[in-house]
Order: C-alpha cells, then structure tokens, then sequence
C-alpha cells in the first residue's frame, strides 16, 4: 500500500465519510494539534520508560487517538454514543490527586524546566492547551461531546502536575519565576 494518495495536493483533505474540506478548516487544526500531543506524549514516554505513569501515558495516547477521530468526523447533531467515557476524566483526576498528595505545596508560579522528562511534560501541556483552544473553535459551530472537551482539560492539568511530579521524583529543582527580572 502507497501512503501517498495525491489527493490532497491542491489543498484540501478528506474528513472522516468524504467531505473534502480545505487543509486550513478548524477540525483539521484540531485534530492535528490533537495528533501532535500523542507524538510528544509518546517522547515523552521515551523519557518516564519503569515508572508508574507510563501505564496512564499509554492509554491517554489511545483516547486521543479516539479524540483525534471524533473531530475528523463531521457531526450536524450530537451523537447518543460518547467518544469517551466519564472514566477516562476521573483516572486524570485520581492520577492528579495521588501526585499532589506528595508534592510539597505550589506557592509561586513555575517556569517549564527542571528535568528532562519533566521539560517534555510542559512541551506536552502547552501543545495540549493549544488542542482544547481549537477544539473549543471546533464546538463554537459543531457538536463536540463535553466528556471529550473536559477529558482535554483535565489532561493538560495532569501533565502540569506530572511534570512537577517528575522533578520531584528525580530530585531536579522546580524553576520558580522571579518576577523581579524585567
């Protein structure tokens, strides 16, 4: 099989059922934006390899796949089935609380750093802010399920939260901002 179709040459690409739809159209950036978090989730997973949120990366990648899916898909009307489940928001939550229980309180805004892995975690939630934004453009004239939309802002809160996690496990000092340098 070719990977190569030629059809979107001219600037425009297939939604999922057919309709074409110019390169620049909203559910395009979405779902690409969407596309690139799992690629960065998935450095990042190169980076967290035996710890014990590689488990909860995985199957975040797979639902994003299934989001990625769900905006490249065309609705006039919500559809009965969701594209994700209430659980898929709690895990994140549960996840997200079980961090915060042992890391020491945040008392001052942090600048993306640290360590490695935790600098590919604020890559990751920045890039997941800028799919929720998108999505949100998605739903200002389209249906988007509410689970999908708050699963994506849980997410970016998890990764917040895990990036300090990660510092933390690794003994790599948080970058507190100085709001002095001008």
């Amino acid at each position: 099989m070719k990977i190569y179709t030629k059809t979107g040459d001219r600037g425009t690409t297939a939604l999922v059922g057919g309709k074409r739809v110019p390169k620049t159209h909203v559910r395009l950036e979405a779902y690409g934006t969407v596309d690139e978090l799992n690629a960065v989730l998935g450095w990042l997973l190169t980076e967290v390899e035996g710890m014990a949120c590689v488990e909860v990366l995985k199957r975040v990648q797979h639902r994003l796949f299934v989001v990625g899916a769900e905006l490249a898909t065309e609705r006039v009307e919500k559809t009965e089935s969701a594209p994700l489940t209430e659980e898929a928001v709690l895990e994140l939550e549960r996840e997200i609380d079980g961090m915060n229980e042992v890391l020491p309180p945040l008392r001052a805004f942090i600048l993306p750093g640290g360590g490695h892995a935790a600098a590919v975690c604020h890559v990751a939630r920045t890039v997941c802010r800028r799919a929720e934004r998108a999505i949100f453009r998605v739903a200002e004239t389209a249906p988007v399920d509410e689970v999908l939309m708050r699963f994506m802002n849980r997410l970016s809160d998890f990764l917040f939260v895990l990036a300090r996690y990660l510092n933390f496990e690794q003994k790599k000092d948080e970058i507190f901002w100085d709001n002095s340098c001008k």
